[in-house]
């Protein structure tokens, strides 16, 4: 299985939210979880699908630790998604439409890229981007 692979099922993910948005985490080259962006079903703004998908699995294995965890995404995290990938100790990011690509289709985004706020951290996330841009891109049409 490969980077392409495990994004078609974030997008496949994505098409079940409220927007189109969907997350997957892989460990050992294994799905654990996925999840998709819940804001509106949950009247929660922070039900986008990266913080669902983190809640779902730390719930699941009864650790808040995700640490040898990759995460992938069909949008950039935005800050607040980049900073709980930060906290849970997620050992990669792989996205598939950026923050400013989002931005140019129009969709609301605060303008600050997951590497921003990796690199104010105290972690070192690996970051791998564009993987399936269009697809996921595609999304929003």
């Amino acid at each position: 299985m490969n980077q392409e692979y495990f994004m078609r099922l974030a997008i496949e993910e994505a098409k079940q939210g409220d927007a189109p948005y969907g997350a997957v985490i892989i460990h050992d080259n294994q799905v654990v979880a996925t999840a998709h962006n819940t804001v509106g079903r949950d009247c929660d703004p922070s039900a986008h699908a990266e913080i669902n998908v983190i809640r779902r699995l730390t719930s699941q294995i009864n650790n808040f630790s995700l640490e040898g965890y990759s995460i992938y995404t069909t949008g950039e995290p935005c800050p607040m998604c980049a900073a709980a990938c930060v906290w849970s100790g997620l050992a990669e990011i792989v996205y598939g439409a950026s923050i400013a690509d989002l931005i140019s289709i129009n969709q609301a985004q605060i303008n600050i890229t997951c590497e921003e706020v990796i690199a104010k951290s105290f972690r070192n996330i690996r970051v791998t981007k564009g993987v399936l841009r269009q697809e996921c891109l595609n999304l929003f049409t």
